[in-house]
């Protein structure tokens, strides 16, 4: 029997699990609340531990583990969706959803899913939250930064924004200026910059290996402007921030092993 025919019988004979499914209006306000950045109003749905309430919830696996999972790709998989309708960069937002879905290959417990579903939802929320803050911008200038942001490994002019949009680098260059403040070479270092930030307090790439990784012209020029843009040298940033970050994962599982 071919999988409609089954649920052409099944729904004849009314044998499956009777759910009345939840109303659709609180997945929807929680779903508001991440795309309009509301932090407060999406981690408080995180502490009531929504996601595990299974009243009025679908059973998409006989495996409560596997079920969890399958609900969080669905969850993932529209908050995606309606985060790109709301301005967020169409690569970042795929590229985010990719990452989270693929950690749920290493996560065997419901306690785990749980801290993922957090962890992705208030992500995505606090990128909300700044997008919402300054989302202004002409469709010419949400266009610049979604190339930037796919192409931040690569050594990016105002010419090859131009040609990308069809129009002229000086409409562009003003354009540009106008609506964000800054000017299209300080933003793109400042996005460098922030990657940068991230690769020295969570990888053990050397300088040389960020430079390069980010098309600067040379490691000299790499401190030089993350210094102006920082307030201190990449070693420095890595020293304070590289251990802090070991420090709270010793902690937390210094808090696992007590509980």
């Amino acid at each position: 029997m071919g999988y409609q025919n089954e649920w052409h019988l099944l729904e004849a004979e009314d044998e499956m699990d009777e759910i009345e499914h939840r109303q659709p209006t609180e997945e929807f306000l929680f779903y508001q609340s991440v795309t309009s950045g509301d932090v407060e109003a999406v981690r408080k749905n995180c502490e009531q531990e929504r996601f595990l309430d299974s009243d009025g919830v679908g059973v998409l696996s006989r495996n409560h583990i596997t079920n969890l999972k399958y609900h969080f790709v669905i969850t993932t998989a529209m908050i995606t969706r309606l985060c790109r309708q709301k301005g967020m960069a169409l690569e970042q937002a795929f590229r985010m959803s990719d990452f989270y879905i693929q950690q749920l290959d290493d996560i065997h417990t419901v306690q785990g899913v749980r801290n993922l579903h957090d962890e992705m939802v208030l992500d995505y929320t606090e990128k909300m939250r700044k997008i919402c803050q300054s989302d202004t911008n002409s469709r010419h200038i949400s266009t610049c930064k979604e190339y930037i942001y796919s192409h931040i490994k690569e050594r990016i002019t105002i010419e090859d924004l131009a040609d990308e949009l069809g129009v002229s680098a000086s409409y562009l260059s003003r354009l540009f200026k106008r609506e964000t403040g800054d000017s299209v070479s300080a933003y793109i270092r400042r996005q460098k910059i922030e990657i940068a930030k991230n690769l020295l307090q969570y990888s053990e790439y050397s300088m040389i290996d960020i430079a390069n990784r980010l098309s600067f012209s040379s490691q000299s020029h790499f401190i030089q402007q993350f210094r102006e843009y920082v307030g201190m040298t990449p070693k420095k940033y890595r020293d304070l921030n590289y251990a802090a970050q070991w420090d709270i994962v010793i902690d937390t599982q210094d808090n696992m092993l007590k509980e």
